[in-house]
């Protein structure tokens, strides 16, 4: 096999299904110019080994167990000047993608993308460039000229999307029922629609709560 370890882009895996993860491995260990340095199950995990072995490029999925992805991204971030991650994900809401994105990731690449993209992306990214597949970028394009959605709104969205009434959320936030009313509807008006299981089809489809 050509090439050192020295020459080698250095690759982490962080993928809370083994399967994916060893499958990626096995794949990318039959590039001549890839190694894979680790694989980590969680975000907790990511870190850890991304300090320790601090590599060329990191993929990293969005939603595991511990710790999610984008935590694990803003961590990163914040402590190294400029990690090279791409998310590798099978979620494609506007919102999973904006939240990886304005975390830092460099890329957004699906699970069901072809092996050769996943090559151009690893490449892309490593030589400092970004990878937005343009499926990716229209969504991220409609998430930016959507209304922002506050934190509080946020979470009255995701107690309605477990099927929780407005008393009960408001007893959950420890705030009224009044209130909770408000936030209804300033979030039936941001998404635009009428109802609350119309909010609750958006919210899943866009990824702004999960069931």
């Amino acid at each position: 096999m050509s090439g050192t370890m020295s020459n080698k882009i250095r690759v982490l895996i962080a993928d809370d299904h083994a399967i994916v993860s060893q499958g990626l491995t096995l794949l990318l260990e039959c590039k001549p110019d890839i190694t894979v340095v680790g694989q980590a199950c969680n975000g907790k995990e990511a870190i850890a080994l991304f300090r320790q072995h601090q590599p060329d490029v990191t993929l990293m999925d969005l939603r595991m167990p511990e710790m999610g992805g984008v935590e694990a991204i803003t961590v990163l971030c914040s402590e190294f000047p400029d990690p090279r991650i791409i998310v590798l994900t099978t979620y494609n809401g506007d919102e999973d993608i904006y939240r990886g994105l304005r975390a830092g990731a460099k890329g957004y690449l699906l699970k069901d993308s072809k092996p050769d993209e996943l090559m151009s992306a690893i490449y892309a990214v490593h030589s400092g460039k970004q990878y937005i597949p343009s499926e990716v970028a229209v969504k991220l394009i409609e998430r930016m000229s959507n209304p922002e959605l506050s934190d509080r709104e946020l979470e009255v969205l995701r107690h309605m999307a477990i099927g929780m009434s407005n008393q009960e959320i408001g007893v959950d936030l420890n705030i009224t029922e009044s209130t909770v009313k408000f936030h209804v509807n300033r979030i039936l008006s941001k998404l635009g629609v009428s109802d609350r299981t119309q909010a609750v089809i958006v919210a899943l489809k866009r990824g702004l709560a999960n069931l």
